[in-house]
C-alpha cells in the first residue's frame, strides 16, 4: 500500500509513515538515504526524537510547577498521615525491649533501663515534648508525664557515679574518658587542632568512640558517643572538658559487672578498669523501675501508658486513619472512641451533606439568572453579568462578616421580617451559628461559581431550537424541557463541580457564621494544622477527604459523563 493510495492520500505524510515507508524499503533491499548519506529510516527517527525533546521542553516548566505545587504537597500529605517514626527514633531501646513484654503488668527492670538511656538523650535533644505531645494524642496525660521525666532523667545513675567518683577520682576526669573511650585516631586529630592558633574559627573533629570500648563497654560506649555527640553539637562544647552525664557511669558498672574483656585495655586505663570492676560488685544498687515509678511519677506503674508506647512503636501506623473514622488503636487492638468523642463521621457527614445542600441552591438560584442573562441584549447582559462578577472584588471575609450582621437576631433580616409582621419579635429566627447560617452564606458566595458555567454553555445554545420546537406545536414548557433543557446540561454539570469541590474545603465562612452545628471536616482539619498541631490527623482526614471527593467523581462521571461537562 503506497502513500498515494494509502491512508496518508487522507492524512498526508507525516514522520510516522515517512519511517514506516523507510522501513519498507530497506526489506524490499532498496537502501533508501538522506541527503547527507545517512540511512533515511535514522535520519527521520532522530528527526522524531528532537521534535519530541522540544516539546516536552515547551511543557517542562508547567509540569515542573505541578509537580512542585500539587503532586508533592498532596504525596506528602498521604505520607504523613501514616508516619509515625518519633516513638522509633527517639526511643530506640525502649522499643527493642518493649518486643518482650506481653503487656501485663509493668514491663522488667531491663526496660526500664533502656527508657532511661533513651530519654536522657532525648531530654539533652529536647525531643522527649514533642514524643509525649504526639502519644498524648492517644493517652491523655502522657505529655505532663514525659515533661516531668525529662526534668528529673538526669538524677539516674548518680549514685554510681557517686561511688565510682569515691573509689577514684580520676573518674570526674575527663582526661580518663577520653583515654577510656576516644578512638586514637580521634585523640591526634583533637590535638592537632587544639595546637592551632584559629581553633575557633576551625571546628573541633567529630568525637569517634574507639573499636575497643565497644567491644569491651559497649552499653557505656554507645551512651558515652551520644553524650560527646550532644555536646559537640546542641552545647557547642567539647567532651574533653566535660564530665559524663549520671547514666554513663550506670552503664559502666552495668559492663563492669556483666562481664568484660579485662585484657582489652592496657597501663593505667587496665588497672583502673580492674580495681573499678572489683568495687563494682559491692556497689549500692538503683533499682531503675522504682526509681521511675517511686521518685519521678506513679503513672510509669500504668500498663496504658507502656501499651501506648508500644502500639505507636512502628514507624509507620493507621493511628491517624482510625482516628479520623472515630476508632482508635489501643494495647488490646482496635477499638471504637467513646461517643462523647466521636466527632469526626458525624463532621464527614454534615459536610457532604450541607456541600450538597449548597450545590443544589446554587443550581436553583443560578439556572433562571443565568437563563436571563443569556437570553437578554448583549449590552443589558454585559451590565448584569457585572452585577454577578461584583462578589469577587469583594474580600471573602467582608462578605462573610456582613453576612453574620444581616442574619443574627437583631439583624436587618429578622427586623424586616418582624416589621412585615410575619414574625413575632419574640420568636425571631435563628439563621446564624448554625447550619442554616452557613448554607445561606456560602450558596451567596458560591453562586457565581454557578452561574458562569452556565451562562457559557446558554450563550452557545441556538435560539432557533426553541423556536422550532414550537412551531411544531410544543407548548412553552415542552419545547424548554426537551429542547432546552438537555443542552443546559452540560453546564450544570461543570458548576456542580465547581461549587461542591469548593464548598467541602472552605473553613473561614463556616468558622465565622457556622457556630458548631454549621462547621465543616475542613475546620477540623485547619484546627488540628495550626491549633494542635496534630498534622498526622489533619493528613488522614484529609487523605479521607480527597479519597471521597475522587470517589464522587469517578461516579459522576459514570452516571452523567465527564465528557458532557462543558464550560461553553
Amino acid at each position: 500500500m503506497s502513500s498515494a493510495t494509502g491512508p496518508d492520500a487522507f492524512t498526508g505524510a507525516t514522520p510516522d509513515n515517512a519511517i514506516r515507508d523507510a522501513d519498507r524499503a530497506g526489506k524490499s533491499g532498496g537502501a533508501m538515504l538522506a541527503a547527507d548519506g545517512t540511512p533515511l529510516k535514522a535520519s527521520l527517527a532522530k528527526s522524531l526524537r528532537a521534535q519530541k525533546l522540544r516539546a516536552l521542553a515547551l511543557i517542562a516548566p508547567l509540569l515542573i510547577f505541578i509537580m512542585v505545587t500539587f503532586i508533592a504537597p498532596i504525596a506528602d500529605m498521604l505520607f504523613r498521615s501514616v508516619e509515625n517514626d518519633i516513638v522509633s527514633q527517639t526511643l530506640p531501646r525502649t522499643v527493642v525491649e518493649l518486643d518482650r513484654w506481653d503487656g501485663e503488668g509493668v514491663p522488667d527492670e531491663q526496660t526500664f533501663r533502656a527508657l532511661g538511656a533513651d530519654l536522657m538523650v532525648a531530654s539533652e535533644l529536647k525531643n522527649h515534648t514533642r514524643l509525649g505531645s504526639r502519644l498524648n494524642y492517644e493517652t491523655t496525660g502522657v505529655s505532663s508525664l514525659f515533661r516531668q521525666t525529662g526534668r528529673d532523667v538526669d538524677d539516674l545513675g548518680e549514685i554510681y557515679a557517686d561511688q565510682f567518683i569515691d573509689l577514684n577520682e580520676a573518674w570526674e576526669e575527663p582526661s580518663t574518658w577520653m583515654s577510656l573511650m576516644a578512638d586514637p585516631a580521634w585523640i591526634e586529630n583533637h590535638e592537632a587542632w587544639a595546637a592551632q592558633e584559629d581553633e575557633d574559627e576551625t571546628p573541633e573533629p567529630r568525637f569517634r568512640v574507639s573499636p575497643t570500648a565497644q567491644q569491651a563497654l559497649p552499653r557505656t560506649a554507645r551512651l558515652f558517643s551520644q553524650f560527646a555527640t550532644i555536646i559537640q553539637t546542641e552545647d557547642e562544647d567539647s567532651p574533653t572538658e566535660e564530665e559524663p552525664w549520671n547514666i554513663v557511669y550506670q552503664a559502666l558498672y552495668e559492663d563492669l559487672t556483666g562481664g568484660y574483656d579485662a585484657g582489652a585495655y592496657g597501663g593505667d586505663i587496665q588497672a583502673l578498669l580492674a580495681n573499678a570492676a572489683e568495687a563494682a560488685a559491692s556497689f549500692e544498687q538503683m533499682n531503675v523501675r522504682d526509681f521511675f515509678v517511686e521518685e519521678i511519677d506513679e503513672d510509669w506503674a500504668d500498663p496504658q501508658v507502656w501499651g501506648t508506647i508500644e502500639a505507636f512503636s512502628s514507624p509507620y501506623t493507621a493511628g491517624y486513619f482510625l482516628s479520623a473514622i472515630d476508632m482508635q488503636l489501643t494495647p488490646q487492638g482496635i477499638e471504637a472512641q467513646p461517643e462523647d468523642q466521636q466527632i469526626y463521621m458525624l463532621l464527614f457527614q454534615r459536610t457532604m451533606f450541607m456541600s450538597m445542600t449548597i450545590m443544589i441552591s446554587c443550581i436553583l438560584l443560578g439556572y433562571p439568572i443565568a437563563f436571563l442573562l443569556s437570553n437578554l441584549p448583549l449590552r443589558t447582559s454585559n451590565l448584569l453579568l457585572i452585577l454577578v462578577l461584583l462578589p469577587f472584588w469583594t474580600s471573602l471575609l467582608v462578605r462573610t462578616s456582613a453576612w453574620k450582621v444581616l442574619l443574627q437576631q437583631q439583624g436587618v433580616i429578622n427586623d424586616i421580617l418582624v416589621w412585615i409582621g410575619l414574625v413575632a419579635d419574640g420568636n425571631r429566627l435563628e439563621l446564624i451559628n448554625n447550619q442554616t447560617g452557613t448554607i445561606i452564606a456560602m450558596t451567596h458566595i458560591l453562586l457565581p461559581f454557578m452561574i458562569l458555567p452556565l451562562y457559557s454553555v446558554m450563550k452557545t445554545i441556538p435560539p432557533h431550537y426553541v423556536r422550532a420546537a414550537k412551531s411544531l406545536g410544543a407548548t412553552n414548557w415542552t419545547a424548554f424541557w426537551r429542547v432546552y433543557f438537555p443542552q443546559s446540561i452540560p453546564g450544570i454539570g461543570a458548576g456542580s463541580i465547581l461549587v461542591f469541590i469548593l464548598s467541602i474545603g472552605y473553613y473561614i465562612t463556616p468558622e465565622i457564621v457556622g457556630g458548631t452545628t454549621g462547621t465543616f471536616i475542613s475546620n477540623r482539619i485547619a484546627y488540628h494544622i495550626s491549633t494542635s498541631l496534630n498534622w498526622g490527623l489533619a493528613a488522614a482526614l484529609g487523605s479521607i477527604l480527597l479519597a471521597f471527593v475522587l470517589l464522587l467523581y469517578y461516579l459522576y462521571d459514570r452516571i452523567v459523563g465527564i465528557d458532557n461537562v462543558s464550560l461553553g
